[in-house]
């Protein structure tokens, strides 16, 4: 099992609280990015085009702390940036252990072998390292000969220290069907927990927008990966998402499943867009107009988005909404393989050649920036 029976319960017991109470808009997952500075310059992500006072600005343990709080939301992904850059993230993690949240700390592992003494292992600590496919895909995608081979020895490192490990891959246009598929052959050679899996998000200030994937490709894409799967494959998804990025489900945006807190606040409606900020966590589900998001409200830039923060959160909700999601999560769970003969016939067919992503910048140029 991918996920630990203590998690699940503890996720599953706090939905169906939130439905016994009747509350349509409750969060799942609190996003809380305490920096926006990263040693990596990824085409796919604008984070670090931030200028350099707001690269050097960071959430203190306290806001991090007040923000959860506030939410409420049982499980905390802390992404950034790269969050093993704050000094204090032990003080962070540390905190939110002490408050039973189940973390996932979102890191790129250049920095994890020199930081891991930090931490300590635990039920509710795992290290969801950043790796976009075999070494010459992920290499490509985040701009840096040699970060899959880092990020891999990190790997070793922290399993053999007892600490829970998953990868997170964002699939753009242009992968390889079959190189994925042989990348999770790989993960679970290496002793993972579980996958992560999205599409490439049309994030607004990522300098390469070339690459992010439609909706038709995107399904085809995942049809092509995630049907006739083998056994030992695990992933840390819910089943109907990942039904849902093979083309067999649809769903509604779930904005407010995963919010995101930063150092500017709460983000309006979530991390892939920026319409403003919200001062309290209230305030953020109160008055903003979620009606305008999402594939249905006709919003241009939601238009293609299947990104998990928006519809894992609807998957989660049709488990526990419904018999019938309740049935299929189960279905889905016990039988994975998922057999489609036209999906392996997808995985012949030629893969059409990606553009060079763009090089925004190199990661020393970053790092000088900030620490100017």
């Amino acid at each position: 099992m991918s996920v630990p029976v203590s998690q699940m319960w503890t996720v599953a017991s706090y939905v169906i609280r939130q439905k016994l109470a009747r509350r349509k808009q409750y969060p799942l997952v609190l996003m809380l990015e305490p920096l926006f500075r990263c040693n990596l310059a990824c085409a796919g992500c604008g984070k670090i085009q931030y200028p350099a006072h707001v690269l050097k600005r960071q959430l203190t343990p306290e806001e991090c702390f007040r923000a959860v709080d506030e939410c409420g939301a049982p499980v905390v992904s802390i992404p950034g940036g790269e969050p093993l850059m704050h000094p204090e993230i032990d003080k962070i993690v540390e905190g939110l252990v002490a408050r039973k949240k189940y973390i996932y700390l979102c890191t790129n592992a250049l920095l994890l072998k020199e930081k891991i003494h930090l931490f300590k292992p635990t039920k509710y600590l795992t290290f969801s390292v950043h790796l976009d496919g075999q070494k010459e895909h992920h290499d490509f995608a985040v701009c840096r000969e040699g970060g899959y081979e880092i990020a891999v020895d990190a790997i070793r490192e922290a399993l053999n220290r007892g600490f829970r490990v998953t990868t997170n891959t964002t699939l753009f246009d242009g992968a390889d069907p079959k190189s994925v598929r042989a990348f999770f052959d790989d993960m679970m050679e290496l002793g993972i927990e579980g996958m992560m899996l999205s599409p490439g998000y049309s994030y607004e200030k990522a300098p390469d927008q070339q690459h992010f994937l439609g909706r038709a490709r995107t399904r085809r894409l995942f049809r092509a990966i995630l049907s006739n799967r083998e056994k030992n494959w695990r992933f840390n998804l819910s089943p109907l998402f990942m039904e849902f990025l093979m083309g067999k489900r649809h769903y509604a945006c779930t904005a407010w499943g995963m919010p995101t807190y930063n150092i500017f606040g709460w983000q309006k409606p979530c991390y892939l867009l920026q319409d403003g900020y919200a001062d309290t966590f209230d305030e953020l589900i109160r008055e903003t107009a979620w009606e305008s998001y999402g594939t249905e409200s006709g919003n241009p830039h939601c238009a293609n988005c299947m990104v998990h923060s928006g519809y894992e959160a609807s998957a989660v909700n049709d488990t526990f909404g419904s018999i019938g999601g309740f049935v299929a999560t189960v279905k889905g769970t016990l039988f994975t393989r998922y057999r489609d003969e036209g999906a392996l016939r997808l995985l012949d067919e030629p893969v059409e050649p990606a553009h060079s992503l763009v090089q925004i910048a190199t990661p020393t140029e970053s790092l000088e920036e900030t620490r100017a």
